[in-house]
C-alpha cells in the first residue's frame, strides 16, 4: 500500500511539474506556481549574465511554458499529417543541431529540452553567445530575441529587416521582459529566503 501511495505521489509531482503555470503574465505568480523555477533561473542568470526577466520572456514567447512544445505538422493534400517544419522542441523551442552545440559547449550532455532547468540555462547561454558573436548588449531584449529567432549569422546579415511580424514579436518580448522586471522585486526577497525542492 505504501509503495502505491509513493508511486501516486511521484506521478502527481511529475504531472504538476509538466503543467504550464496557471498565470503567465506575472513573474511572481509563475515562481509561486513553480517554486523550483526561480532557483534554476537564478543559477542561469549568475552563470551567463542574462537577467531572469529576459530569459523568462523569451521562454514565454517560444512555448508559453509548455515543456514538450513542437511546431505544428505540415499537411499533405490539406488533411494528412506530414512532417514538422523543424526539429524545434521543448520550453525554448531549440533545434536539434543548436541543442547539440549547447551541450558540447557547456558539457551539459544530460540536458533535456523539455526540462525547465536545462531550457532556461540554454536561453542564458544563447544570449551570452549573442553578446559575443553579434555584439548585442544583454539589456537589448529586442535584438536578443531577433538573434534568438534568426540565429547569429542571420541576425548579423540583417535577415530580420524585412520581417515586420518578427519585429513586432521582438518588441512584445521586450515589453514583457520590462513588465517581468518591474514585478520581480515584489517577490524576489521572499523567493530568495524560501527553500523549495526544485522540481
Amino acid at each position: 500500500m505504501l509503495r502505491w501511495l509513493c508511486l501516486l505521489w511521484a506521478a502527481l509531482l511529475v504531472g504538476c511539474a509538466n503543467t504550464p503555470p496557471a498565470s503567465k503574465s506575472n513573474i511572481c505568480d509563475i515562481f509561486d506556481d513553480k517554486p523550483g523555477w526561480y532557483t534554476y533561473a537564478k543559477r542561469a542568470e549568475k552563470q551567463w549574465g542574462s537577467s531572469i526577466p529576459v530569459m523568462l520572456s523569451i521562454l514565454y514567447q517560444e512555448s508559453s511554458f509548455v515543456h514538450n512544445a513542437r511546431p505544428p505538422r505540415t499537411k499533405i493534400l490539406g488533411f494528412i499529417p506530414g512532417p514538422r517544419k523543424s526539429s524545434a522542441f521543448g520550453f525554448a523551442q531549440v533545434k536539434t543541431e543548436t541543442w547539440t552545440e549547447y551541450q558540447r559547449s557547456t558539457g551539459n550532455s544530460w540536458g533535456r529540452r523539455d526540462r525547465f532547468r536545462d531550457a532556461v540555462d540554454f536561453v542564458g547561454w544563447y544570449n551570452h553567445q549573442s553578446q559575443r558573436r553579434s555584439n548585442i548588449a544583454l539589456s537589448d531584449v529586442y535584438s536578443l530575441y531577433l538573434a534568438y529567432h534568426e540565429g547569429h549569422g542571420g541576425f548579423n546579415r540583417g535577415t530580420y529587416k524585412n520581417k515586420a511580424g518578427l519585429q513586432t514579436t521582438a518588441r512584445q518580448v521586450a515589453i514583457r521582459a520590462d513588465q517581468y522586471a518591474s514585478q520581480l522585486p515584489r517577490c524576489e526577497k521572499r523567493l530568495q529566503r524560501s527553500w523549495w525542492w526544485p522540481f
